[in-house]
């Protein structure tokens, strides 16, 4: 922005404080949209039939990256941020990278269709957490340079804090529905189906080797 923009808006008495509208931008925007490829990606694994093809292995799979994901997120809803959480978001963030390549390997090795669109819907899902936590460190620059340090100086460096200013309980219930509804049911029924038809195949395995010897 050039200094006479800056004079434009500052004379048109319009002010705009970033830091709080980027948290109004990760609280509002970018974490309830997070919610939508995620409902999208089940959706493209139904469709794909994963319970005939990756099975129970991909279905894990995702419960461990919606778990490196949702631990940091849970713990930024009710702590501060300081190093301690920091390393947590930078640890989990880096770890679910590395488990959607082993996800992707592991669709790709089976029988599974692994279409353009849910390769664009996971794009979607792997840039947003480095998009949330880029903004995440930007608001905490002070933060970021204490973590640089080691958190010398700082006796809460190393300790989760509780935040100073609460999340109001309506907003923390929203977003608790909201997981629950949107990640645990369809993924928690991916995973049942799985499971079930993997009993099932076994079942009817044991019963064609019984039937074959029988003869």
């Amino acid at each position: 922005m050039s200094t006479d923009q800056a004079k434009e808006i500052s004379a048109s008495g319009v002010t705009v404080d970033v830091g709080d509208a980027t948290t109004r931008y990760l609280l509002y925007g970018l974490l309830p949209s997070w919610f939508v490829p995620g409902v999208a990606d089940w959706v493209m694994h139904r469709r794909t039939r994963i319970e005939e093809t990756a099975g129970t292995k991909e279905s894990l799979i995702h419960s461990l990256m919606m778990a490196e994901v949702g631990i940091p997120i849970a713990l930024t809803l009710r702590y501060e941020v300081n190093p301690l959480l920091l390393s947590v978001q930078l640890g989990g963030a880096a770890v679910h990278e590395a488990t959607a390549l082993w996800d992707v390997r592991t669709a790709v090795k089976s029988e599974r269709e692994v279409k353009p669109i849910e390769q664009h819907i996971h794009s979607f899902l792997e840039s947003l957490p480095f998009g949330a936590l880029a903004a995440l460190m930007c608001l905490h620059a002070d933060q970021v340079k204490s973590l640089l340090r080691g958190g010398e100086g700082d006796p809460d460096a190393w300790r989760l804090v509780p935040r100073r200013r609460p999340l109001s309980r309506g907003y923390l219930a929203g977003i608790a529905a909201a997981i629950g509804t949107c990640v645990l049911l369809p993924y928690g029924e991916e995973l049942l189906r799985c499971v079930r038809t993997g009993r099932k195949n076994d079942k009817r395995n044991k019963r064609n080797k019984s039937n074959r010897k029988g003869r």
